[in-house]
């Protein structure tokens, strides 16, 4: 009598907790077939997974696995489960642990596209943005160009890279990960070394129509056009290439970029050359540019100095067209009206 008490209590115990969708139980192989693997649940039956949802494991009759429970009592009385699901739980719930401790990881990449890279980490495929890729592996292309934006992804593919997940939402099925999220404390202790005026050396990384980028030791740096070289830079190709290691001088530091300067590093021309004239001093330069307010004349190749459309016609009250009185590359005389070396500027007259 008391045994089947004793067995009723169980019955009553086990009818109170029956299986649920979503519930992750304990199943052990019993039957391998080619479309389908059947388990046993102990006192929950009988289970069967779908070939399709074992999610690539290798399976041998009385191995013990963790299975997802998608229906938990089909018409033909067992559970329907997957073991493809009980593991995409199971690496959300690491996920979400290594996500909330922003702890540094190493993964590697299977794929690219021109957006950035392709993550495959506990079971879960994630993506790395191009934006969140250290300054090493940023790809820096002239014009932007997709096909060589996706050329240099591509060589990432199969390389280790330490991250950070920078968002990790089962609900969303979205997995982000950052490269610059794992080096900021590092960058941010090689910043606070660095002081405006320190010399550097890097590696051009880029080099655009604006200036360059410079890698110094994994923080990113930016020469600008105007700090190339004292003279005018029309095209920085032609002062710069990828891959050439070149120091420059800090000038500035903002968050985690440096602003750079290899001109700096050299002693400026125009002070001295500006030391060969002076106010109301006659002199003879070439036409480089004309504008709506005057024309820019080259005095000597470091010094240009601009004649204003003031300081053209005989009287104030003649309208005068610049086009009409200079031709490009053509020498005349004018005569110094004031030289301003704080503003690196030189003002002159066509007038007599």
């Amino acid at each position: 009598m008391s045994t089947k008490v004793t067995m009723d209590d169980l019955l009553e115990q086990f009818d109170a907790v029956p299986l649920k969708p979503g519930d992750v139980v304990e199943a052990t192989v019993t039957k391998i077939k080619k479309h389908e693997i059947w388990m046993d649940l102990g006192p929950h039956g009988i289970g069967v997974v779908l070939r399709r949802e074992i999610g690539g494991q290798k399976l041998d009759v009385g191995q013990v696995v963790s299975a997802s429970v998608v229906d938990p009592e089909m018409d033909e009385g067992y559970a329907l489960l997957s073991l493809r699901k009980a593991v995409k739980d199971r690496g959300w719930d690491e996920l979400a642990r290594v996500s909330e401790s922003q702890e540094v990881i190493e993964v590697i990449a299977y794929d690219a596209n021109r957006g950035g890279l392709l993550i495959e980490l506990e079971g879960i495929r994630g993506f790395m943005p191009v934006s969140q890729l250290s300054a090493d592996h940023y790809p820096r292309v002239t014009g932007a160009d997709k096909d060589e934006i996706l050329q240099k992804l591509n060589s990432l593919i199969n390389k280790p890279l330490r991250v950070r997940i920078l968002d990790a939402s089962r609900k969303d099925n979205k997995l982000i990960f950052s490269e610059k999220a794992a080096i900021k404390d590092d960058m941010q202790a090689r910043f606070a070394e660095l002081n405006v005026g320190d010399v550097v050396e890097g590696t051009v990384t880029g080099v655009i129509d604006f200036g360059a980028f410079i890698n110094v030791d994994g923080i990113e740096g930016l020469v600008h056009i105007s700090e190339i070289s004292w003279e005018r830079v029309e095209d920085p190709k032609k002062y710069v290439k990828n891959g050439e290691r070149i120091k420059a001088k800090v000038i500035a530091a903002d968050k985690d970029r440096l602003s750079l300067s290899i001109k700096q590093l050299t002693e400026d021309p125009w002070m001295q050359d500006v030391e060969k004239f002076k106010k109301g001093q006659t002199v003879e330069g070439t036409i480089t540019r004309i504008t709506p307010f005057g024309a820019f004349v080259q005095l000597t190749p470091a010094v240009e100095a601009l004649v204003h459309v003031s300081e053209i016609a005989a009287s104030q009250d003649d309208a005068v067209d610049p086009e009409k009185i200079f031709n490009l590359n053509e020498k005349k005389q004018f005569k110094v009206l004031e030289i301003n070396k704080e503003a690196r500027k030189i003002a002159l007259s066509l007038k007599s």
